[in-house]
């Protein structure tokens, strides 16, 4: 038997404030956001990128929740690279390279992926890991998304 006991550490009202304030934040910038290497070589993540890299934890929780079975496990390593689209809608929208930690072989496996979230509505994922003899897969599920939970939905253009 599994016994899982969880305890929130923010409540669903800051959660949304939160939500709010990094999408804000966001759609007030007039240049896309261009970064690399989060976290650095050291470990550390500008403050000014904590929620491209919360977004980028969420999407890619999707494909190691896809890739995980009873012997292999993942955990995101870094963003390789982050690149925001400007869109003409009220969503936002990152292209992410992310490595994948996986457990036990202690490979790094690669994955693009595209991540589109408007806060209150699913989060949509599009990822490809080029580890697996060129595999695409399209994340898909239920549920409202933001920055501090997880969900996917799917998007028809990648």
């Amino acid at each position: 038997a599994v016994t899982i006991n969880c305890r929130d550490t923010k409540d669903e009202k800051q959660i949304q404030e939160e939500d709010n304030s990094f999408y804000q934040k966001i759609k007030q910038q007039t240049k896309p956001i261009i970064a690399n290497d989060i976290p650095d070589s050291y470990g550390n993540i500008e403050p000014a990128l904590e929620p491209v890299w919360a977004l980028a934890v969420v999407g890619s929780s999707y494909i190691m929740w896809e890739k995980s079975t009873e012997n292999l496990g993942y955990s995101m390593a870094q963003v390789k690279s982050v690149k925001q689209w400007i869109r003409k809608d009220d969503s936002i929208e990152f292209d992410y390279t992310v490595l994948l930690h996986e457990i036990p072989t202690q490979e790094m496996i690669s994955c693009h992926m595209r991540v589109i979230w408007l806060p209150g509505h699913p989060l949509k994922v599009k990822y490809f890991c080029a580890s697996e003899n060129q595999w695409f897969e399209e994340a898909s599920g239920m549920g409202s998304g933001s920055a501090a939970g997880i969900s996917h939905e799917k998007e028809e253009n990648f």
